[in-house]
């Protein structure tokens, strides 16, 4: 499995000297208090640290420039337990380069009636110190992420774990780079897009490769490493050798093998974690990569087809957020039109991630009928059930725009015998007409990434910390 660095988030709690040292520690306290239960809550994916109380703006900027220095730290996620002046935050929040999440919360649930006095009320003034604090961040443009809510409640809890997911996913897509085997598909206009301004709005590093690179990494695999895989994919996937003799069905899936090695070498060798390829560049290859592709986008790999290098960032950018649950590239193929069953198959020529399988996929070998090459080996499985988001990318010359429509995938129920690649079925939201009307018209792809594990908001999160105009169908 592909996986990131290990992360973690700070826990910056606010409040100022005016209230002495008594309230101070017990300020503290009770952030201690919350740092433990939220860390063995078993909710957060990421575990909380508590830095000293930001009660001066020496602190607070000495704070998040430690927070911008070390790469463990993910972001940072404040409360403000009574009132803490804003202008001592301006130059730290300033100097922040990094997530933001202002949790509004308190300490106690209820207020206590019968014993609350003047005291109390100055310890537990977070309503009066979050109006301060969100002023400032408001002024400064932050774009940090909002969380209201008592602190213990489950779904104040999974409202920051999901944020955390996405921060996590924005610092890893400035370590995000995409290996092209091969360019785009000639004539297509939605792969094209401006690799500079990617790589300044997003982090994302984009390099060419000509398919002879790959080619000779191919060339090094031995067959003790090709018998070895193949193997494992005894106890993996059902085998289904249809009219092939199992001779030439396993020489097929073979190559395949063969490419699956071949490329995650030549990704980790380069420190690439997406790739694109195209059936237009196959010089030197037996068979445009198919299960090899699917098997690597399981372990974690962004891809797209068609030499689509903004899809396969995207795609390692959501595996990232989701922790590669249920997310993968996708494209859209077939309309379902039967009144009241209005749906989209989505698919692929060969590589549609096996994340998305509801059953236990089959490796299946069948001709393809463009690449001119020998009949490639693939996955081929019914997708899961879910609500989720589909998102796609595009580069509209003066801007990047990004596509987002929630939608529900479901089961099939009817058979498909001739059909040898795997199948994912959705219902778009809000209804099959004005979804796909809405998506035509602001210039939405054929090439996404669905994720049945993350929300819109998490989306939406993502986009305002780049700068990245989007569009909700929904």
């Amino acid at each position: 499995m592909l996986t990131t660095e290990k992360m973690e988030f700070w826990f910056v709690v606010g409040s100022q000297h005016l209230y002495g040292e008594e309230a101070l520690a017990e300020v503290k306290a009770h952030a201690q208090t919350i740092t433990d239960e939220l860390n063995e809550s078993g909710i957060l994916p990421y575990p909380v640290v508590l830095q000293d109380l930001a009660v001066s703006a020496d602190k607070i900027t000495s704070i998040m420039k430690e927070v911008n220095y070390r790469n463990e730290v993910a972001g940072v996620i404040t409360w403000m337990h009574t009132f803490s002046p804003a202008k001592m935050w301006i130059r730290g929040t300033k100097l922040l380069q990094k997530p933001l999440l202002h949790l509004a919360t308190q300490f106690n649930e209820s207020i206590p009636w019968a014993t609350i006095d003047m005291d109390f009320m100055n310890l537990n003034q977070s309503a009066h110190g979050d109006r301060e604090y969100g002023f400032i961040n408001a002024r400064l443009k932050k774009q940090n992420k909002v969380v209201v809510g008592y602190w213990e409640r489950p779904e104040v809890r999974q409202q920051i774990a999901q944020w955390m997911d996405v921060a996590v996913a924005y610092n890893e897509s400035f370590n995000i780079k995409v290996a092209r085997f091969g360019d785009n598909m000639r004539n297509v206009g939605v792969t094209e897009g401006d690799k500079v301004e990617a790589q300044i709005q997003f982090g994302w590093t984009v390099d060419y490769f000509g398919i002879g690179d790959l080619v000779q990494y191919v060339k090094a695999v031995t067959d003790e490493e090709i018998n070895a895989l193949f193997t494992e994919y005894e106890g993996l996937y059902e085998f289904d050798y249809g009219t092939y003799s199992r001779e030439d069905w396993e020489k097929s899936v073979k190559v395949q093998v063969s490419y699956e090695i071949a490329i995650k070498r030549f990704l980790d060798d380069g420190g690439y974690t997406a790739f694109t390829t195209n059936f237009e560049d196959l010089y030197g290859m037996k068979q445009l990569p198919g299960l090899a592709v699917q098997r690597l986008m399981a372990q974690g790999y962004g891809f797209a087809g068609e030499g689509d290098w903004k899809t396969a960032a995207l795609d390692r950018l959501l595996k990232v957020m989701s922790h590669n649950q249920s997310t993968g590239f996708m494209e859209d193929y077939t309309y379902e039109l039967a009144a009241g069953q209005e749906s989209i198959l989505q698919s692929h020529m060969l590589e549609v991630d096996p994340s998305l399988a509801s059953n236990k996929p089959k490796i299946v070998v069948s001709p393809l009928g463009i690449g001119d090459r020998e009949d490639p080996a693939r996955l081929v499985f019914d997708g899961k059930a879910g609500d989720g988001v589909v998102v796609s990318m595009a580069d509209f010359g003066t801007n990047y725009k990004l596509l987002i429509n929630e939608v529900s995938a479901f089961e099939p129920t009817v058979p498909a015998p001739n059909l040898p690649v795997a199948r994912v079925l959705w219902e778009v939201k809000p209804n099959f007409q004005d979804g796909v009307k809405a998506w035509l018209e602001n210039g939405g792809g054929h090439h996404t990434v669905v994720s049945l594990n993350l929300t819109t908001d998490q989306i939406i999160t993502y986009a305002k910390l780049v700068g990245l105009e989007y569009v909700v169908i929904k």
